[in-house]
């Protein structure tokens, strides 16, 4: 069974960084593409940021361009979002996702889903 664990979240002043992880199991992932999502209250899940399962192609959103960074470790069958210069409406539910059958940024191509870790950014 495959799972897809988040951690990593948690409340950081604006300006600050924050490094979320997303560790799975129940099969290797190196060669999927996969992908960080968020989310808020009334709103679509948003693509923040996605890498192809080479590692060749990488998707950020506008919003996030030169602020986050996605990283994989395939040794470790885990990936990481780097963000730093966080902003107040940064503030969301951010998944995980994994194995995307098509589009990397587009949430309904992923068959996997972490459970969300809750980032918020005060002002």
């Amino acid at each position: 069974q495959v799972h897809l664990v988040e951690s990593g979240g948690g409340l950081v002043q604006a300006g600050g960084s924050l490094r979320l992880s997303c560790a799975a199991s129940g099969r290797t992932f190196s060669s999927v593409a996969m992908g960080w999502f968020r989310q808020t209250p009334g709103k679509e899940r948003e693509c923040v940021a996605a890498i192809s399962g080479s590692g060749g192609g990488i998707y950020y959103a506008d919003s996030v361009k030169g602020r986050f960074t996605i990283l994989r470790d395939n040794a470790k069958n885990t990936v990481y979002l780097q963000m730093s210069s966080l902003k107040p409406e940064d503030t969301a539910v951010y998944y995980c996702a994994a194995d995307a059958r098509y589009g990397i940024n587009n949430p309904g191509s992923y068959e996997y889903w972490g459970q969300g870790a809750q980032v918020t950014v005060s002002s």
